[in-house]
């Protein structure tokens, strides 16, 4: 099964977002239409990339290693 790391930008929250899943598809919906508790407030979301990973062991640890360098991102936008 293939995992994927999102990153997902709020534009009213000016707030950067980054999960896991196994089905990018369906969360990115779950995000935008306020199912997950956390992201509710900041829709809508904007994608803006994702990474492939081998498995899930593999997109916990990059979604952690994304997580701590959030500030680096700014420069994204």
């Amino acid at each position: 099964m293939n995992f994927k790391v999102y990153i997902l930008w709020s534009e009213s929250l000016q707030k950067f977002y980054v999960g896991h899943t196994n089905n990018i598809e369906e969360r990115f919906h779950r995000h935008n239409q306020g199912y997950e508790k956390f992201t509710s407030g900041g829709t809508p979301w904007v994608m803006i990339c994702n990474f492939d990973c081998k498995d899930k062991a593999e997109a916990v640890r990059l979604e952690k290693k994304r997580g701590e360098s959030e500030d680096s991102w700014k420069i994204i936008k």
